[in-house]
């Protein structure tokens, strides 16, 4: 930080003069340069210092003792707005109206007419930003003690409706991982992908396949282009699932790639501008430990309450509010509320970003590795858009955070269930390596309960062929992780290795006549090509969705047709 030379570089005499007074020195001097040099060591006294600070009016000490907290400085745009700015006036204003004096000045002029603070330019990643700060000498002749005191918890507790109905936080990302790694593998769409993603279900913010590829692939477990890295991958999906769960957690607290503000659900972004999400995420996570259950040795429930969202969030924006925003600029990213169609800039809209991006944090990553349980004011009602009103941390933070393994997480050892028809049943706690690995040789239908639900099939078996897997390896994958393998299943699989599909099952319309001389007469028609392969004289199949012209084309020729046709 400048020193105090640096600090009251340019003010003129009749200034030096009212920090004198404000301290209660006797001086007096020529100019401002020796003014200057018969000031500074009287400031630099210790005690006479510490006196002042006492002294200072509430909201002044409220102002010097966060500064001191943040290290000495915080930007001048988020100090001033929280604190009050600096009128602008002249000299010959200032002496006249005395803005110093009898309770007129605001927090940031008592600081700044006493010499406490300054104001200057640092260098910032996104380039130069206006800071106030506390010059050197003042910050480090100031007792240590005072720095040792805990922040206060932003916010407050929850209240009985805000915590409701608790959700608590679970490991099922681990199971979404190891499927979203085995469809990328396939293929697979994300549209498809999201059909089986199971983790926060009943959360505000499920997670979606887009946030996790995302998180696999800053985690170092999929490229740039979403294709697996089979030696990561492997190893992830052979880790125990508190290594598994740590690994995951690391990789997103490190991350300076993934980024939380691009993924708010209802904003667009446009321009060119960036972000810096890892700070952002470092300063929320630096927000959260002021509340109970951050420290080491808190995981027992009674030290864990829920606290409020709401006031979580409110305590953030009066306080912190610029925790995103390099220097308090809140114009030059453009942000668009996607219902609206309205660009969300300005101070204004900060709880429509700032608000909006801290619940997504908490109701998101937070909620989907484990590290927060939240609670609803009701039980959730399917379609309903929810609000978690309330969070804590879950019995397993303290080591997510720590950057540990997650501790006392429920073991894989279950095994795979499989029918002589080629139906699969792959529990949760089946082991994801195993699932991984099955996944890729089936049809892939939903889950159920705990259960995965998959289907061998002949066009399963020929696409894990161009992946370069034989049914040899299905079959050991069925023994190793299979209580009893069906042997018909086992046969059924050896004859296709052998032989291919021997029978074919497909939905078809057919078009049955009490006279032959009908289908002989469309035969011969137009709508001929609307006929497939004939089933006998008085019957033959019809072209997918081609009934309703062939229904058409009987009423034209006379005849009226009865219909009974399963929609799917």
């Amino acid at each position: 930080m400048p020193d105090l030379g640096q600090s009251l570089q340019g003010r003129d005499l009749g200034h030096l003069k009212i920090i004198a007074e404000l301290w209660g020195f006797e001086f007096s001097a020529p100019d401002a340069r020796i003014g200057l040099k018969r000031l500074i060591p009287l400031m630099t006294d210790t005690s006479q210092l510490v006196e002042l600070i006492e002294a200072l009016p509430e909201n002044a000490r409220q102002a010097f003792d966060e500064l001191r907290q943040q290290g000495g400085r915080l930007p001048w745009a988020l100090f001033s707005r929280r604190y009050g700015g600096l009128r602008e006036m002249g000299q010959a204003r200032r002496d006249r109206e005395r803005p110093y004096r009898d309770g007129r000045a605001n927090a940031c002029e008592a600081l700044w007419y006493r010499g406490l603070i300054g104001r200057t330019f640092f260098d910032n990643p996104e380039g130069p930003v206006e800071f106030a700060y506390i010059p050197d000498e003042l910050l480090e002749g100031l007792p240590i003690e005072r720095l040792t005191e805990a922040p206060r918890p932003l916010g407050r507790p929850a209240t009985p409706a805000e915590k409701g109905y608790p959700l608590l936080a679970t490991d099922r990302l681990l199971d979404d991982a190891c499927t979203l790694l085995a469809g990328l593998r396939l293929g697979l769409g994300e549209e498809k992908l999201a059909k089986h993603l199971i983790c926060a279900p009943q959360s505000p913010f499920p997670v979606s396949a887009g946030a996790l590829q995302e998180l696999l692939h800053a985690a170092g477990l999929i490229d740039k282009k979403g294709t697996p890295l089979p030696e990561a991958a492997r190893k992830f999906l052979e880790a125990s699932r508190g290594e598994a769960l740590g690994f995951l957690a690391r990789a997103w607290l490190r991350s300076p790639n993934f980024n939380e503000l691009r993924m708010l659900p209802g904003v667009g972004f446009e321009g060119v501008w960036r972000n810096d999400p890892l700070a952002a995420r470092r300063s929320i996570l630096d927000f959260l430990s002021t509340i109970p259950g951050a420290m080491p040795g808190d995981a027992s429930e009674e030290r864990r309450p829920y606290w409020s969202t709401t006031a979580f969030i409110s305590a953030i924006q009066q306080t912190y509010p610029d925790f995103q925003r390099p220097g308090g600029d809140y114009d030059s990213w453009f942000l668009v509320d996607e219902a609206s169609g309205s660009y969300l800039r300005g101070f204004e809209n900060w709880e429509r970003v700032e608000g909006r991006l801290i619940r997504f944090f908490i109701s998101g990553p937070l909620h989907w590795l484990a590290i927060l349980d939240l609670s609803l004011a009701d039980v959730p009602e399917s379609g309903k858009p929810q609000t978690a009103t309330g969070f804590r941390f879950s019995g397993w933070a303290q080591d997510l955070l720590s950057l540990k393994p997650g501790s006392n997480l429920t073991e894989e050892q279950d095994f795979l269930i499989a029918n002589s028809d080629g139906r699969l049943s792959a529990p949760r706690l089946l082991a994801r390596s195993a699932r991984y690995q099955i996944a890729r040789f089936c049809e892939w239908g939903g889950f159920t309960q705990e259960n995965y639900r998959y289907r061998i099939t002949p066009h399963s078996l020929e696409q894990a062929r161009g992946q370069g897997l034989t049914v040899k390896h299905l079959l050991s994958l069925l023994t190793k992780h299979c209580r009893a393998v069906p042997p018909s299943l086992v046969t059924a699989l050896s004859n296709w290795e052998e032989q291919g599909s021997e029978a074919r099952l497909e939905r078809a319309t057919v078009l049955r006549v009490r006279r032959p001389e009908i289908i002989t007469a469309l035969r011969g028609s137009k709508w001929e090509r609307f006929l497939g392969e004939p089933l006998g004289p008085a019957a033959v199949i019809v072209h997918p969705g081609a009934w309703e012209k062939i229904a058409s084309a009987l009423a034209e020729m006379g005849y009226l047709s009865e219909v009974s046709i399963e929609e799917e």
